[in-house]
């Protein structure tokens, strides 16, 4: 029997495919490289952005339609089980925290669901294989209440895997192979609270295995990070990780953070940040921004894009709010499409506009790159601070994946430094 596993969203949801593979294996089911050469297909979804959820219920109906096995996993398989009924009536469902059990369903007949909530340490699943990249989740869950987001009723409550499974599993993904590990969760900020410790503990922890390799720290939310502020910088300093940090501030106006239930402010994430930017120089801020959240006034949209012409993130990530069905935000008055469309529009201009200034810098410098990717025409890397580095192919050319190369940056876009 051979089972496709077709993933979408985040890194966290990656990384759990990862585990589903190992799962299967342990089996002896084989994991097909397409849908075409699979007896069963899993879907890994995602619900955290409503065009995306709408991508993925016409893909499971069409997949349901086919007669082929369908197995539905992921966020919407905690979130949304009804809408997965209603477009997919024939496939079966397994939440995350689940899917220790998936291989059981694969080669099961009919329609199971496993849906029950308890907290399990998934990482003892993964069997780590041979990758440059290794992406380790370290905690599921998180402990906000978030008005626009419905991803806790998929994930749960916050529970943090266990420090020692996490070591091993970065430690077994570097003598595989393994120059950089993502550490990814539905929200790091929070990692340790029901265990008494924090990330910042454990970054430390992490600082000491052997081997050359990189380290990212996923998504934080910086809600939680005056709790161990100061012992984060002082472990982000470490050459182990990456100078990069990625802190969500979701607006640039107070009065909208407050209804997003965000506890924080602008000026508290500006804080942060300045204090990131000194201790470490050079370091990539990374941000996401929702725009058109119901209750965002015009001046309000003003004010974040003062924001990001103030901050200049390195990166900011814009997405279109987008009603989620649990959310309690979708319960509001909704702007239009049209509205939410030139907002988010007028303030990518300005992102871009920021963005392409800052890589602009790079022009003529030379940077150390760990090559993580190729293709057809160009290897990928990533610089200390964690910018993407694009180095065309030439006939010849012995550069390796995984190999670090020193290289001269002659052109930049707004997300891209090219050699």
């Amino acid at each position: 029997m051979k089972a496709f596993v077709k993933t979408y969203g985040c890194t966290l949801n990656q990384a759990d495919s990862n585990i589903i593979s190992s799962v299967l294996k342990r089996s002896n089911i084989a994991v097909a490289g397409s849908e075409a050469d699979a007896d069963v297909v899993i879907v890994n979804t995602c619900t955290v952005k409503k065009a995306t959820a709408q991508r993925i219920l016409y893909k499971l109906n069409n997949l349901d339609r086919s007669g082929k096995r369908l197995v539905v996993t992921g966020c919407m398989a905690g979130a949304n089980p009804d809408l997965i009924g209603k477009y997919a009536p024939n496939a079966s469902i397994v939440t995350a925290p689940n899917i220790e059990y998936i291989d059981s369903v694969v080669s099961g007949s009919g329609r199971i669901v496993l849906n029950k909530y308890k907290k399990i340490d998934r990482l003892a699943l993964l069997e780590p294989e041979n990758s440059v990249i290794a992406k380790i989740p370290i905690n599921d869950g998180c402990t906000s209440s978030c008005s626009f987001c419905e991803t806790k009723f998929a994930r749960g409550a916050l529970n943090s895997f266990s420090e020692q499974l996490i070591l091993k599993s970065i430690e077994q993904s570097v003598r595989m192979g393994a120059r950089e590990v993502q550490l990814t969760s539905q929200d790091i900020g929070a990692y340790g609270l029901d265990r008494g410790t924090n990330i910042a503990e454990l970054m430390g922890k992490i600082s000491l295995i052997e081997g050359d390799f990189k380290v990212r720290i996923g998504m934080l939310n910086p809600e939680h990070i005056h709790r161990y502020f100061d012992k984060f910088v002082d472990a982000l300093k470490d050459d182990r990780f990456y100078s990069f940090v990625h802190l969500p501030v979701q607006s640039g106006s107070n009065r909208v953070l407050k209804d997003m239930r965000r506890s924080y402010t602008v000026e508290r994430f500006e804080h942060y940040v300045s204090i990131l930017r000194a201790a470490i120089p050079g370091i990539t801020i990374e941000t996401d921004i929702i725009v058109g959240f119901p209750t965002e006034t015009g001046e309000d949209f003003e004010k974040t894009l003062d924001f990001i012409k103030r901050v200049k993130p390195e990166v900011t990530n814009v997405s279109r709010f987008g009603a989620r069905p649990h959310a309690s935000a979708s319960k509001m008055e909704q702007h239009t499409d049209m509205t939410i469309k030139n907002r988010s529009n007028k303030l990518s201009r300005v992102v871009r506009s920021v963005q392409h200034e800052i890589n602009d810098r790079f022009i003529g410098k030379t940077l150390d790159a760990i090559i993580t990717e190729m293709n057809g025409k160009s290897f990928n890397g990533r610089s200390a601070s964690y910018k993407q580095i694009v180095m065309p192919r030439t006939d010849g050319s012995e550069v390796q994946i995984g190999s670090i190369h020193s290289v001269l940056i002659n052109a930049a876009s707004a997300n891209v430094l090219y050699t």
